[in-house]
C-alpha cells in the first residue's frame, strides 16, 4: 500500500493506495469523468477524489466491495431509473466490484452535472 487513502493529497496518491485490480477501475472512472468534463479541476475533498467545475461536480471512492459515486442528489434523481439496480442514497450510488462498472452511465451523469453547474454559474452571473 502507498500513502493511506485518507491522507492522499492527489487523485494519483489516492488510487495508488488500492490493489491493482481496483486501481484499474479507478483510473477508468477518472478517465471517463475527465472525458465528460474536460474543463473540470481535480482535487481531493472529504478525503476522496473530486472533480470541480463552478463548485463540486462529482466525487468517487473505492471501498472493500464497491465503488462509491457521488453525483449530488440531482444526479441521482435524474438517473433514478438507470440506477434502480444499485444501492443508492440521496446523493450517492454504489457500484459493486463484483459486477461490471457502468462507465457509460457514469459518463451520462457527469455530462448532466456539467450542464447543471454551468447553468447555475450562468444564472449567478445574471444577477
Amino acid at each position: 500500500m502507498a500513502a493511506s487513502r485518507s491522507s492522499a493529497h492527489s487523485i494519483d496518491e489516492y488510487i495508488a493506495a488500492f490493489p491493482e485490480d481496483v486501481q484499474q477501475l479507478l483510473h477508468k472512472i477518472r478517465a471517463v469523468i475527465r472525458e465528460a468534463a474536460p474543463d473540470a479541476a481535480e482535487t481531493i475533498n472529504y478525503g476522496i477524489p473530486t472533480f470541480t467545475l463552478h463548485g463540486n461536480l462529482v466525487h468517487f471512492a473505492a471501498f472493500k466491495k464497491h465503488i462509491g459515486f457521488y453525483p449530488t442528489p440531482s444526479g441521482i434523481e435524474k438517473f433514478k431509473a438507470e440506477l434502480a439496480g444499485y444501492e443508492s442514497a440521496k446523493g450517492s450510488v454504489q457500484f459493486p466490484l463484483a459486477k461490471p462498472i457502468p462507465f457509460d452511465l457514469i459518463r451520462k451523469i457527469v455530462k448532466f452535472r456539467v450542464q447543471e453547474n454551468l447553468e447555475k454559474a450562468a444564472a449567478k452571473r445574471k444577477k
